[in-house]
């Protein structure tokens, strides 16, 4: 459901919950599902942050490389730095994790 739609059906579902109160009638399951909105919304908005930042960390690695040189010839601690979050090596191979959260496997 878009957050739009959740919106209106929680705003439609908190009218017919205070109907019902009013009518002295059993509301928990309405207030159950209105609760269960809430957090989905809550939900929706942290994953939308979330999604945000890692298109803001892209754009900003997207800009770092495009003002590098076209081919590197010397370690560059910057670029390095700038690019790779942690390298995890294994006995077999070794993991390069990006700031971007791509990750890599590099094998012999």
């Amino acid at each position: 459901a878009t957050p739009v739609t959740t919106i209106v059906y929680h705003n439609k579902l908190q009218k017919e919950l205070i109907k019902k109160a009013n009518n002295k009638q059993d509301y928990n399951a309405i207030a159950d599902e209105i609760f269960r909105l809430k957090e989905q919304k809550e939900k929706a908005a942290v994953d939308s942050h979330s999604r945000e930042e890692s298109m803001k960390r892209i754009k900003e690695l997207q800009d770092f490389i495009g003002q590098q040189a076209t081919e590197v010839t010397d370690f560059d601690e910057e670029l390095v730095r700038r690019l790779i979050e942690k390298v995890t090596v294994f006995t077999d191979h070794f993991t390069v994790e990006f700031k971007s959260g791509v990750s890599v496997d590099i094998t012999e």
